[in-house]
C-alpha cells in the first residue's frame, strides 16, 4: 500500500487538469475535476495498485480481471467516453454517443495530464496521440468525438499546448 505516493499522485495529476482547464476558461470542470479518485471506491484500490509510473487500475486489472476503482471512475467523470455510452432501445448491446465538446476538451486536459505525471521525464509533446493512436480505445468511441480528439491532439502536437489552448478556448469552445 502506497497511499500517500498514490494521493501525491492523483493530486499532481489534478492540479495540472485543473490548470489546464482554467487556462481555457472550463473552471468549474477544472475545479471538480476528478474528485472521486478521493473516494474510498478509488482511493483504496489507487493505493493498492500504485507504482508511480502508470495508472493502478491496469494494476488491478492485471491482478484482479477487472479495476473496480475506474469502474466507479468511469461512470461518474463526464471527460472519459465511456460515461458516454448507453443501450438503444431495441438493440442488443452499449453503443457510443458523441461527448459535448466542454468534455471533450477536459479529456484533452486529462490525456496531457496523465501523460506528463506518468511518463514524467519521458514525456514529449504528441505523445498523447501516440496513445490514442495505438490503443484500442478509439474502436469504441463515437466517431465524432474519436475526430475530435484526433484533431485536438495533432493540433497540440504540431502546435504545442499554448497554440492549441488558445485555439480550444477562441474556436472550438465558442
Amino acid at each position: 500500500m502506497h497511499p500517500i505516493k498514490h494521493f501525491l499522485t492523483i493530486t499532481k495529476h489534478r492540479h495540472m487538469v485543473m490548470w489546464n482547464c482554467f487556462r481555457i476558461g472550463l473552471y468549474w470542470q477544472g475545479l471538480c475535476h476528478d474528485l472521486s479518485k478521493y473516494s474510498p471506491a478509488e482511493f483504496i484500490p489507487g493505493a493498492k495498485y500504485y507504482n508511480g509510473h502508470y495508472s493502478p487500475n491496469a494494476g488491478q486489472r492485471a491482478v484482479e480481471g477487472c479495476s473496480s476503482a475506474w469502474m466507479h471512475h468511469k461512470g461518474r467523470n463526464r471527460h472519459h467516453f465511456e460515461y458516454w455510452t448507453d443501450v438503444r432501445e431495441g438493440e442488443i448491446g452499449y453503443h457510443p454517443f458523441p461527448m459535448p465538446k466542454r468534455y471533450v476538451a477536459e479529456s484533452v486536459m486529462d490525456r496531457i495530464a496523465a501523460s506528463k505525471v506518468y511518463r514524467g521525464k519521458d514525456y514529449y509533446v504528441g505523445c498523447e496521440l501516440d496513445y490514442l493512436e495505438r490503443s484500442q480505445e478509439s474502436n469504441v468511441m463515437h466517431p465524432e468525438t474519436r475526430e475530435a480528439l484526433r484533431e485536438i491532439l495533432t493540433r497540440l502536437r504540431d502546435h504545442g499546448e499554448k497554440e492549441t489552448f488558445r485555439w480550444l478556448k477562441k474556436e472550438y469552445l465558442k
